[in-house]
Formats: structure tokens, C-alpha cells, sequence
């Protein structure tokens, strides 16, 4: 992924009614390790990381980078949303001039089925809406991945393609701006 261009990051923390986005700070840094080595988190992303590597590689202060919003609930992380740029070598026919604006999430399994991941992810997109207005922005996910493919009906993804790729099927969908009536 590359950077969001002129976005000024971080930016103010985002309130929903019951999370907060914010940047990542060095006490997110045991929870990066949980998303990162759950074989439940990562069951349709090729697989968990092992735990030792993890606790190695990850910097004592987790990366802040542009468009990945540490997910808060009650003073504790409990995941991620990410909104990024995708890298040239994966451009697709939504927008083939340019790098596309994807939007990645993680949870814990404990804040599954709560309606956290659409709570975070709709704040996240109206944010980069707000600050990138003409830009639509991707999603993929495995089609066997249930939870993700209704959140992706839930936020307005439509469906642009489908496709084999890591020995599953995978869905990809758009979220087309809204441009406001005249």
C-alpha cells in the first residue's frame, strides 16, 4: 500500500456512538500481536503469523501510517480499519489511471457480532469521503468469508468482479462516491 497523498494524518480522533477510531500508539501494541497470530482473524487471509516472529518484528511503538485507524471501545483496542492506496501492480479496471483506495478491517474474535466492524468501518469511510470526495474505494474479500460479504452489502460495495486467486474465490467491490444532487 502507499500513502493517501495530500490527507493530513493523524487526524482528530473519529467518535462513533461507541468506539473511537484514533492512530495507533505503544499501548496498541500487545493487541497488533493478537490480530496478527489469530488463526480466527486470519482464517481467509492466507493464514496467522507465528506468535514469536510477531513479538520480534513488531516495533514497541506499532507503525502509524496513513489511513489505519486503531479501533477503540471503551479504552481498549479491539481492531483496525484501514483505507489506503493500492499499490500500482494491483490497479484494476475501477480506476486504472491511478492507485486505488481499498478498505481493509480486523477485529478480535470477542468483538465479533456486535456490529463494531460496520460501526468502524462506515466512520471511515465518511471520514476519507470527506477528505477525498471523488474517490471510490475497493474491498476484497474471500466469497466463503460470510461476515465480510454482508458488511460489504451493508456499506454499499457492489460487486465488480469475482475471481481464483490463494485457492479460493475471491469477491471485489466498489463503493462509488456520492456526489450530492445540484
Amino acid at each position: 500500500m502507499t500513502e493517501l497523498g495530500a490527507v493530513a494524518w493523524p487526524p482528530a480522533p473519529i467518535r462513533t456512538e461507541r468506539l473511537v477510531l484514533r492512530a495507533s500508539e505503544a499501548r496498541d501494541r500487545a493487541t497488533f500481536i493478537e490480530l496478527f497470530t489469530s488463526p480466527e482473524v486470519n482464517t481467509y487471509l492466507g493464514g496467522s503469523r507465528p506468535r514469536e516472529e510477531c513479538e520480534r518484528k513488531l516495533p514497541e511503538t506499532p507503525e502509524r501510517r496513513p489511513g489505519l485507524f486503531a479501533i477503540e471501545l471503551d479504552g481498549a483496542m479491539i481492531g483496525t480499519v484501514e483505507l489506503n492506496r493500492r499499490d500500482a501492480e494491483h490497479r484494476s479496471h475501477v480506476r486504472p489511471d491511478v492507485g486505488e483506495a481499498e478498505l481493509g478491517y480486523l477485529l478480535l474474535p470477542e468483538a465479533w457480532g456486535h456490529g463494531y466492524a460496520a460501526e468502524a468501518c462506515a466512520a471511515a469511510l465518511d471520514w476519507f469521503a470527506d477528505e477525498l470526495p471523488d474517490e471510490p474505494v475497493v474491498l476484497y474479500t474471500q466469497t466463503a468469508n460470510d461476515r465480510s460479504m454482508r458488511l460489504a452489502a451493508t456499506l454499499g460495495f457492489t460487486e465488480v468482479e469475482r475471481f481464483q486467486a490463494w485457492g479460493a474465490e475471491q469477491w471485489m467491490g466498489v463503493r462509488l462516491p456520492v456526489t450530492p444532487p445540484a
